[in-house]
């Protein structure tokens, strides 16, 4: 399920100028009954009943003595949806889930949401322990202004690495290959795919050796992207733009002499997702010898059984590094309008779900349900019924990724997960290479301002940069043409980019 795509979400994030603005749910939403305390909007992101509101939910609401009458939207509509319902001013008293409402929403609307850090203080008691004890959090939700608009979250049982490259142990015991350690040795394997038949099926021209993400590729040429920026990076304690460095420039050129090999798929940028997929994922046994995922399972299919997870790969210089692209920490989690007659009320009802029982519930499903707390203070995180998938369950029983949450440090290790998929199986896999995860750039605010240059700056600067990058590896030339790419970025405004990029990076530093 994937929670893994939302890889590519620009940062955007609070301005300085928002203010305040709310309402009442849409006629033809999901409603519960009609008659709470509160209307709150959620969003899904599929149809999957209403178990996740009953259970731990439910008690919450009551130990608050409130009645919330939840709106329920799917995320395939909820785009149509959303923009009828800010035009409209007919909102409701809440937001409930990053999935909702981005920061560009959110810019887009200022005066809608309240500022909470004062009902905060007075109100959430749970949550205040968590801004002390990591101030990550709060500097994640502080804006500009010195304002803050929405509530935060901080996952539990998240890998420190994200999505990882795996490879089919079956071809390279076929083909005599040992598990590659470097990037050389990563490219021999993959030459070996494509020259001896690694699938033993008689055709030696079927197999696609590489068949995996570009940045990925490029990995081990040191630009690891994280969770918050698919540019950004940091490097020597310092942001940097991943398209623009030298290591870019000689990844490239290496993933080009693959490319020409046929050592990558050359189908790699002509083809959609559910194409790669077959590749991957075919019942007669999968054209492909290595490719990145969150785990077998859900990059291989009926396949999974084939592929390893390889080890970091060291690049050419001397370094490993892994993706970091496993979201820990977001905001706008909860955002209360001007339409709430009693915010402090709904923010106490809301400091419930920061606990560690509460986190550890809303992530995988109540007690009894999907969650067992034992007596000695551990979790054990109950098996899904057979036949049913871990993940799905999980979202079926809970919030899963959203809505506020808060773990403190050492959590992981009082919680016990089925380790045959799903999370358990992740976090098994990341031990083996969580060690080489490096700093990444951090979930940073920007104001309303900065928020509307990096759109209009970034919607020219990236199809150029996008172009290039798929030009120079299925061509070449990236050497020869990298002076005049550097000066077409400036001309496109690069240096204002970066210098929002680097404004909003310090704000954080400072809040933290």
């Amino acid at each position: 399920m994937s929670k893994r795509k939302w890889g590519l979400l620009l940062n955007l994030t609070i301005a300085a100028s928002i203010a305040v603005g709310c309402t009442n749910s849409p006629s033809n939403s999901n409603s519960k009954d009609g008659d709470g305390d509160y209307k709150i909007a959620t969003v899904r992101w599929g149809d999957w009943g209403d178990e996740f509101l009953k259970g731990f939910v439910e008690e919450t609401e009551k130990k608050a003595g409130i009645k919330i009458d939840w709106d329920v939207y799917q995320n395939s509509e909820w785009g149509d949806k959303k923009s009828l319902l800010l035009a409209g001013g007919d909102l409701p008293d809440a937001f409930f889930g990053s999935l909702a409402l981005s920061d560009a929403d959110v810019a887009k609307n200022t005066g809608v949401f309240i500022p909470l850090e004062d009902l905060i203080e007075e109100n959430m008691p749970n949550l205040n322990a968590a801004f002390k004890e990591d101030p990550a959090l709060r500097a994640m939700v502080t804006s500009p202004d010195g304002h803050i608009y929405s509530l935060p979250k901080k996952l539990p049982l998240r890998p420190i690495a994200g999505n990882s490259m795996f490879i089919n142990q079956k071809w390279l015991d076929n083909t005599g290959k040992s598990m590659p350690e470097t990037y050389q040795e990563f490219y021999e394997v993959l030459k070996a795919f494509k020259e001896e038949d690694a699938n033993g099926n008689g055709d030696p021209n079927d197999e696609i050796p590489y068949g995996g993400g570009i940045m990925e590729f490029l990995l081990p040429f040191g630009l690891p992207k994280g969770a918050y920026s698919s540019t950004m990076t940091i490097k020597d304690g310092k942001p940097v733009y991943i398209p623009t460095e030298e290591a870019y420039q000689e990844g490239i050129e290496w993933m080009h002499k693959a490319y020409k090999d046929g050592l990558i798929d050359q189908e790699t940028f002509t083809q959609d997702a559910s194409m790669a997929d077959s590749k991957r994922k075919g019942d007669e046994g999968s054209l492909v010898g290595a490719a990145n995922g969150w785990t077998p399972d859900a990059a291989f299919g009926p396949n999974a059984e084939e592929y390893v997870q390889m080890p970091a790969l060291e690049g050419p210089d001397g370094e490993r590094y892994v993706m970091t692209d496993a979201p820990v920490y977001s905001r706008n989690e909860l955002m209360i309008t001007n339409k709430a007659e009693d915010p402090a009320k709904l923010l106490k009802w809301a400091d419930q779900f920061y606990t560690e029982d509460a986190s550890i519930q809303t992530f995988y499903g109540s007690f009894g349900t999907g969650v067992e707390k034992l007596d000695d203070g551990t979790y054990k995180v109950l098996d899904a019924p057979k036949d049913e998938s871990a993940d799905i369950y999980a979202w079926i029983h809970s919030f899963r990724d959203f809505g506020p949450k808060y773990v403190s440090e050492g959590f992981n290790s009082k919680v016990t997960l089925p380790k045959n998929g799903g999370d358990g199986l992740k976090l098994e896999l990341d031990k083996q290479i969580n060690q080489y995860a490096k700093e990444q750039f951090p979930n940073v605010v920007y104001t309303a301002e900065e928020i509307n240059r990096l759109s209009a700056l970034g919607t020219d600067i990236d199809s150029y940069i996008s172009s290039m990058q798929s030009k120079w590896i299925v061509e070449g030339g990236v050497r020869k043409e990298w002076k005049s790419y550097i000066s077409q970025l400036n001309k496109m405004g690069l240096k204002e980019y970066l210098n929002i990029q680097k404004d909003a990076y310090k704000r954080y530093q400072k809040n933290l």
